[in-house]
């Protein structure tokens, strides 16, 4: 399914610069002509605009990025053999990781940043999930599954691609069973010795977030005998940390019952007492409104909202939505607490997302002091040539 002898594109003078730093995009702005009549996601070879070969990567008409990069060798074949090799380079990388932490759950492929534009692939225990988000990785679909295959061959393998991104790139969502069992119950993954159950046909992503495991690592550490508040709790996973960590009581609020329910399932499985912990189906916003005017107040609070920013055009709304709920948040905690704030908006700059922080503390008329920065787990990297890997952005607060 190679097209190098026949499909290439050629760039716009001068814009080859970002290739030449090895950067995995190709904006449509930057193509001057297409040779060849290539297929949605079909490979095809980047040419300067005087005529000498840059890269090879996945053609997708239908995308503002035109072209995602595969490789920088010329002549090397995209093949079950390449996606192979990076694979298990990608797991390679992981293992100190995985030993460490003892896990059984991980991110083992994170698309641009290991060097596989658009190709998401999470481990839960024997089950790989997938997420191929781009053309190019649908086009070479049997490839991709070949290789993980060859890699895990016992293993299950569950497609979790039903996300709206894969419309930019002209393909519909896909979900289901590639091979093996369909996950029927709840599966189980161990990390740092905290067990936690994940939903992989129905949960968020691909069922968990595992970029947050450092953080709710390090957010337990600052709640021993503490009350906490975790808003956006989803499966109330800091909430386990946090308990272990021996903290006296632990909201979890989340506008999801059925997240809940596995949050409660959670905190039973790692035999922690449930009478220390509340379950709240609740409108975050709302409901911290709602605690100000009631007179609450707790120790840590953590703040871990979804997505608010898919582009640049919501961008301002995203930062309305994240100063409203830190400066709501720093009023209920104590004197000296805690504030555990995230964004996960690549879109949103540290340094804009400190500001926000920053003008929340003095709306909420709390004096605010940065006591850690925090970021993604080490199983999502960050290419240097792909500062867009980059996105998930946290800082740790004493509230005074």
């Amino acid at each position: 399914m190679q097209s190098h002898n026949n499909a290439s594109i050629i760039l716009k003078p001068g814009r080859e610069k970002a290739l030449n730093r090895r950067h995995p995009w190709i904006f449509s702005m930057a193509i001057k002509a297409v040779k060849g009549k290539p297929a949605l996601g079909e490979t095809v070879d980047v040419i300067d605009a005087k005529g000498n070969w840059l890269a090879c990567g996945a053609f997708s008409p239908e995308s503002q990025i035109r072209v995602r990069i595969w490789s920088f060798e010329q002549g090397e074949v995209i093949d079950q053999t390449f996606f192979e090799s990076r694979i298990q380079g990608a797991l390679n990388a992981r293992q100190a990781l995985i030993a460490d932490q003892k896990l059984t759950g991980f991110r083992l492929v994170a698309a641009e940043s290991d060097y596989l534009p658009g190709i998401t692939v999470d481990h839960y225990d024997n089950t790989l999930v997938t997420q191929l988000l781009s053309a190019g990785a649908e086009f070479n679909r049997h490839h991709i599954i070949g290789a993980l295959e060859s890699i895990f061959p016992d293993y299950n393998i569950y497609d979790r691609s039903d996300v709206d991104v894969r419309k930019k790139e002209g393909l519909a969502p896909v979900k289901g069973l590639i091979k093996g069992v369909e996950p029927t119950e709840l599966s189980v993954i161990e990390e740092n010795g905290v067990k936690i159950l994940v939903d992989i046909p129905e949960g968020h992503k691909t069922g968990f977030y595992f970029d947050q495991r450092d953080n709710r690592r390090i957010a337990g550490s600052y709640c021993k005998d503490k009350t906490v508040l975790n808003c956006f709790s989803y499966t109330g996973t800091f909430g386990i940390y946090a308990m272990k960590n021996g903290a006296t009581h632990f909201t979890n609020v989340d506008l999801s019952q059925s997240a809940l329910d596995i949050a409660k399932k959670n905190i039973e499985i790692n035999d922690l007492d449930l009478s220390k912990v509340d379950f709240v189906q609740a409108d975050v916003f709302k409901l911290l409104r709602r605690y100000r005017d009631e007179g609450k107040k707790f120790d840590v609070i953590i703040l871990d909202p979804p997505k608010f920013a898919d582009n640049k055009s919501q961008l301002n709304g995203a930062c309305r939505g994240y100063k409203d709920i830190n400066m709501v948040a720093m009023q209920l905690l104590n004197p000296g607490g805690t504030l555990l704030t995230y964004s996960c908006s690549g879109l949103m700059a540290a340094d804009l997302f400190q500001k926000i922080v920053a003008d929340a503390a003095l709306d909420a008329g709390r004096d605010a002091q940065i006591i850690g920065r925090l970021s993604q787990a080490s199983d999502h990297p960050i290419a240097s040539t792909f500062p867009e890997g980059f996105y998930l952005k946290g800082l740790a607060l004493t509230v005074r």
